[in-house]
């Protein structure tokens, strides 16, 4: 079972067998409660091994999601949660498209992994989705670069439900020798305090996708 800060996650999943190996989370658990940014840890198929209270006060409000809660799968949240725009600024291209290029280099690496293959069917079922990742991800690399795809120093657009907190966020991996040995890696969103008043108002939030065609996916020609 694995270890969230503050206790054990009911639903089971996969963790180091070794007794010293489940120590070592059980302590790192409490390490990154001491955290006051929302800091989680997952595993290559983006299966959420440990998070801390401050990611779930950011994600608290999201409604219900069979597959694609935040707290159990990070990257199925961002590509198919209809909630995550709501917190994920500028969504698309700040969130999904990043995600969508370590999702590729992830099947290449473990192409026959069940959990990415299952990802990978659920892709192929949103043909919005589908058509990001065939046709928009190679354009938007080709636009941006290939270091606009790094999650570690990216500044991206974050809608905190704490009207303290500003409207982005720095993306900050920081993994340690033993989780990565482990095969899990840790991200860190550093908040920024909101802009006084006088600076121009909050940013509103975007209810959820309602385009039927990503803007990063070229139109077909006509």
């Amino acid at each position: 079972m694995a270890y969230q800060a503050g206790g054990q996650r009911p639903a089971p999943r996969p963790v180091p067998a070794s007794v010293e190996a489940q120590a070592y989370l059980q302590d790192y658990a409490a390490l990154l409660e001491s955290v006051s940014f929302p800091s989680v840890v997952f595993d290559h198929r983006w299966d959420v091994v440990l998070s801390n209270a401050a990611f779930e006060t950011l994600f608290g409000g999201v409604g219900p999601h069979p597959t694609a809660m935040p707290g159990d799968n990070f990257l199925r949240f961002v590509l198919f949660h209809p909630d995550a725009a709501t917190i994920l600024g500028e969504h698309e291209s700040s969130w999904c498209l990043p995600m969508l290029a370590h999702f590729a280099a992830a099947v290449e690496r473990h192409g026959q992994d069940r959990g990415l293959l299952s990802i990978r069917r659920d892709i192929a079922q949103d043909p919005i989705m589908e058509a990001a990742y065939r046709h928009g991800l190679p354009h938007w690399i080709r636009a941006v670069g290939a270091n606009a795809v790094e999650h570690d120093g990216a500044v991206r657009p974050l809608l905190h439900p704490d009207p303290r907190w500003g409207t982005d966020c720095r993306v900050v991996g920081e993994t340690p020798r033993t989780l990565q040995d482990m095969g899990y890696t840790r991200m860190t969103l550093v908040l920024r305090e909101a802009r006084r008043p006088a600076d121009g108002p909050r940013r509103p939030r975007r209810a959820g996708r309602t385009s039927n065609h990503l803007s990063v996916v070229p139109s077909p020609e006509r």
